[in-house]
């Protein structure tokens, strides 16, 4: 296989559940990579596949995509048994929050793409160098320089990359590459919280939840009033219902301890 402008050939995806599984199906379907998901739990490695096989099915009906579109795009995810089964990827994904604790299993080279949604991408990357090993020093330079904030909304055409301060040029280049790969459009923001997309987006969320709580106008006028007046496609509260339940439950998993 050729390698292309991102230089992943293989993508790695460390968690099984929604997104992970989601990100391993846009990196096999629009990317066209080989894919290795790896998941502690059988249980959710079965369920992911299984919700993989039910989104190709559900595109193949719409007309979205043939079957054979379909088959080649399963037959590029494989399952990973252990963290061995990652060295050799060119990238990996985790969204499973134990970024630390795999960084050393990887090829030194391969780019480590955290898909946080409020975790400091720049404490993260400093957790990729290995103990004993200088922050300063080119090792630890290139250790921590290989990670990058990688947002993506699977159902939408935007990828978020995120920079840490020790972030390098060419990683954040090839990341670029492979979200275009992916049929995606991409933005950068710098390491603060909430990144540019939920920084924004939940306060917008409870500013229509306060106007709600004031009697200010009903929930059906508030988000008829961003649709039709702001041309959004949803209103704020339509879009809280939607995705905060999502959001808040990921922010409990990444800062409660396991």
């Amino acid at each position: 296989m050729s390698i292309i402008a991102h230089g992943i050939r293989t993508l790695g995806i460390l968690g099984a559940g929604q997104m992970g599984t989601g990100i391993a199906l846009v990196g096999a379907l629009r990317a066209k990579v080989p894919v290795v998901l790896h998941d502690r739990s059988p249980d959710q490695i079965k369920k992911g596949l299984s919700l993989v096989d039910k989104l190709l099915a559900k595109d193949v009906g719409k007309g979205r995509l043939t079957s054979e579109q379909a088959k080649e795009a399963r037959d590029r995810i494989s399952v990973g048994s252990d963290m061995k089964s990652l060295r050799d990827v060119d990238m990996v994904v985790e969204a499973s929050s134990i970024f630390a604790s795999f960084a050393e299993e990887l090829r030194p080279d391969a780019i480590l793409a955290t898909n946080t949604s409020s975790i400091s991408i720049t404490k993260i990357a400093a957790s990729a160098i290995p103990n004993g090993v200088s922050a300063a020093s080119d090792s630890g330079k290139q250790s921590a320089g290989r990670v990058v904030g990688i947002q993506i909304v699977v159902v939408a055409k935007l990828v978020e990359l995120i920079s840490a301060l020790q972030t390098t040029r060419d990683t954040l280049d090839r990341a670029r590459a492979f979200a275009i790969a992916c049929g995606k459009e991409v933005t950068v923001s710098k390491d603060v919280p909430g990144f540019v997309s939920n920084a924004l987006l939940m306060p917008f969320i409870n500013e229509a939840i306060m106007c709600l709580e004031k009697g200010i106008a009903t929930r059906e006028d508030i988000d008829t009033t961003l649709k039709l007046g702001m041309n959004h496609p949803m209103g704020p509260l339509q879009l809280g219902k939607e995705t905060s339940y999502r959001i808040m439950t990921r922010l409990l998993i990444e800062h409660l301890p396991i």
